[in-house]
């Protein structure tokens, strides 16, 4: 298995920067979070768009579409090789720094919120409670045919069972539970079939490229973001409009946005505060001298 360090090149937090944060978030009564992939990068789960660590540097693999996967067997087939290979790394990674201070502020009252673009449940895993999967989870797996549904842990052991002889290398890991294999070897595998219908349209509860977030979802996301005084964005390039949206609502509604992440975002030039550093350096520092 080819892996390499999934964290992008980047300065040390510089010292004004900091206090700037830091009093950001001391000056917060009910304070909501947005947290993307670059969160999770410390964990050793990639992101799509760092400079030469992100999926689209290191690969020309780009991750499968909802229709595809909806409306092509043999799409649905490398999907389930690929991810069947990529699982078990993937659910192995554990809650970083930054995981860990967002649950202390949790239960400090210190946020109201987590909004979360990433599918990995770290958050959970953390000890978050307050928390709202935006693109869902890997976690789970459901039929979209008769909605049999069952956690993904138990759903691999399933799938072991049509596949006792399928073995495969990860070339690359991707930043959903995702692997780049040989394939040759795709051709190979059984796509899993639901148990109680039968059909091979079971899919992980996750929003793929081209579909969209549940409009109650969205709402909730929305609500959260009204009642937020202030809002932090942390790890994300908020390329993706699904997060971006709450950006937009928090300006037009007059409430102050900070961003923590290496490199652009999509939100550099309407933030209030933009602080490009790791942000598990600046959880840490922030813990040691407020919580």
């Amino acid at each position: 298995m080819v892996l390499q360090s999934c964290i992008p090149k980047h300065s040390s937090l510089f010292a004004s920067h900091y206090l700037l944060l830091e009093r950001f978030l001391n000056q917060s009564e009910r304070l909501v979070v947005l947290t993307g992939a670059g969160l999770s990068t410390e964990s050793g789960i990639p992101d799509y768009r760092s400079e030469g660590v992100g999926l689209y540097d290191r690969t020309k693999h780009r991750p499968i579409q909802h229709h595809e996967f909806m409306n092509d067997k043999a799409a649905r087939q490398r999907y389930w090789a690929r991810n069947f290979i990529g699982f078990p790394y993937f659910i192995s990674k554990e809650p970083n720094i930054s995981h860990s201070i967002l649950t202390k502020m949790e239960e400090k009252d210190k946020l109201s919120w987590i909004i979360t673009q990433n599918v990995d449940r770290l958050h959970q895993k953390s000890g978050a409670t307050k928390v709202t999967e935006l693109h869902g989870t890997t976690n789970i797996v459901r039929c979209e045919r008769c909605s049999y549904t069952t956690d993904r842990g138990s759903f691999q052991h399933y799938i072991k069972s049509y596949n006792k002889d399928f073995v495969a290398e990860a070339i690359n890991i991707t930043p959903d539970a995702d692997a780049e294999i040989d394939i040759d070897l795709i051709k190979l595998f059984n796509i899993p079939l639901c148990p109680d219908c039968g059909s091979d349209f079971i899919k992980p509860q996750v929003v793929f490229f081209g579909a969209n977030v549940a409009s109650p979802k969205v709402q909730f996301c929305h609500s959260m973001v009204s009642q937020a005084d202030r809002i932090l964005v942390a790890g994300s390039s908020l390329f993706v409009m699904s997060g971006y949206r709450f950006i937009l609502q928090a300006k037009k509604e007059n409430k102050k946005v900070a961003i923590l992440n290496i490199g652009e975002t999509r939100a550099d030039k309407i933030a209030d505060l933009k602080v490009e550093a790791r942000c598990g350096e600046f959880f840490e520092k922030y813990s040691d001298k407020n919580l």
